[in-house]
């Protein structure tokens, strides 16, 4: 039975999957289960990262066929949510100056700004590293009591298998 967790992708789970282990010529089964549990109300992203995926590519097509996958960041409370996770995240002395203005012009908040108003759990490669001067989206997740994990986990828990059989 799959997982009744909501889950938000960021935009690097996307890139990665497209680029490396799950690309469309090798397993088109990932972004045929991506769309299921998109229909199915387990899983989304948000118009910004949309708006991040390369043109002109095999996921730019598949983006373009998806239209309601990208869910749009035009709230109050996302705004508002937004608005503290970059506040929070300039205010912390141990990131660089160079990465709180990268953060501030990224995607990255966004998600989790979606994520904490729609009480979803963010799906990304990036892993904690609290010691770091550099803003990763777990540590920021953990600050905020928003849940995370990786592709594979949330795989796991929707049930997906990827089977291969012989012809």
């Amino acid at each position: 039975m799959p997982d009744a967790v909501k889950y938000i992708l960021d935009a690097n789970v996307l890139i990665e999957a497209k680029r490396r282990y799950y690309a469309f010529d090798l397993c088109p089964g990932f972004w045929d289960c991506l769309l299921y549990h998109n229909r199915m109300g387990n899983l989304e992203s948000i118009d910004h990262v949309g708006k991040e995926l390369s043109e002109g590519d095999d996921l730019d097509a598949w983006k373009k066929q998806s239209p309601g996958f990208f869910a749009p960041t035009e709230s109050a409370a996302i705004s508002t949510a937004y608005r503290d996770i970059n506040q929070w995240v300039q205010s912390q002395e141990r990131f660089s100056n160079f990465e709180k203005s990268r953060f501030a012009d990224d995607v990255d908040a966004w998600v989790i700004a979606y994520a904490k108003a729609n009480n979803v759990t963010v799906v990304t490669h990036e892993v904690s590293a609290p010691k770091s001067t550099k803003v990763k989206i777990p540590d920021v997740c953990d600050h905020f009591d928003v849940k995370h994990t990786n592709t594979f986990d949330m795989l796991r828990k929707l049930g997906v298998v990827f089977s291969w059989e012989a012809s």
